[in-house]
């Protein structure tokens, strides 16, 4: 295989296929509420990039109904997968509660909990821990790239430094760290793709899910596209940068994604008119037609 795959990966781990079950914990982001800002990252639409999952149950509901769902094709084992928002942000005691009620039985392998650099504080991370004897833990952080401006101009209300710490404690924790990259953000060029390689490589993460940038009505990223603000790099251009970030990067990370899943409505731009397993073959027949891999360039560490 020329990278990872997290379809492999989970299958050697578990010994047969895992399906992760996608739940909305109700949860909101410092980033909207006044805490930090408001209106959130400038791509960031109201769903909180949760528009997969059904809000309106209660979370064991949620994990129930998808799980009989997944059982009737053949699916045994689970990951509980809070997706929508800023997982952490909340109380050490509702977060344990919330977490709790996704384990519904020992179907479930695994704890995924996605949330922000800056709030994984070490009371968070306390609550996690009591979850490692029963389950793995793993945490998602969002970082998007390695440069500190761009991450201004996103809004992203941390820093490369704040993202830097958390992944440090989480990974001494003995947590699965993936974090969460966009390639091709206006105002990142090639030197910043790698660059944010060799970061993640530097701090060992677990694994990367790549993101390419898409844009939903009612987001600050519309206002930016429509106005002319910023242009958005053509396909060939996406293709070259995952294509570059996968050389780069540690052989031992996973790649859990390679393109994003925009909103099935408000989405204005998205993929480039292509669906996902369109994108995704693209870039595989890319790295096989330039005989390349990833870590073909990781030679940049002293270990």
């Amino acid at each position: 295989m020329r990278y990872r795959k997290l379809s492999d990966y989970l299958k050697e781990k578990y010994g047969e296929r895992v399906q992760r079950i996608v739940i909305h914990g109700g949860f909101t982001c410092p980033n909207r509420d006044g805490r930090k800002g408001w209106g959130g990252c400038i791509y960031c639409d109201a769903t909180g990039s949760g528009f997969t999952t059904e809000a309106s149950l209660l979370i064991r509901e949620q994990v129930l109904k998808m799980k009989e769902r997944y059982e009737k094709k053949g699916i045994r084992k689970f990951i509980a997968y809070f997706q929508a928002f800023s997982n952490t942000y909340d109380s050490p005691e509702n977060l344990k509660k919330k977490y709790e009620e996704a384990l519904v039985d020992d179907s479930i392998v695994q704890l995924s909990v996605s949330t922000r650099p800056d709030l994984v504080p070490e009371k968070v991370l306390d609550v996690l821990e009591e979850f490692k004897d029963r389950v793995d833990v793993s945490v998602e952080l969002g970082l998007q790239t390695a440069n500190y401006r761009t991450l201004r101009l996103i809004n992203r209300g941390h820093t490369l430094a704040e993202f830097v710490d958390a992944a440090v404690r989480v990974k001494r924790r003995g947590f699965e760290l993936v974090v969460h990259v966009i390639l091709n953000l206006p105002w990142d060029d090639a030197l910043d793709v790698i660059e944010t390689a060799k970061l993640l490589s530097a701090l060992s993460v677990d694994g990367v899910k790549i993101h390419s940038l898409y844009v939903v009505e009612g987001t600050e990223l519309a206002r930016m596209y429509r106005s002319g603000e910023i242009r958005i790099c053509s396909l060939e251009e996406y293709v070259d940068r995952v294509v570059t970030f996968l050389e780069y990067l540690s052989p031992n990370v996973v790649i859990h994604r390679l393109v994003a899943d925009p909103p099935r409505e408000g989405t204005i731009f998205g993929n480039w008119g292509k669906s996902k397993l369109e994108l995704v073959n693209t870039i595989e027949k890319e790295l096989e037609r330039r005989n390349t891999y990833q870590g073909k360039k990781f030679d940049y560490l002293n270990r």
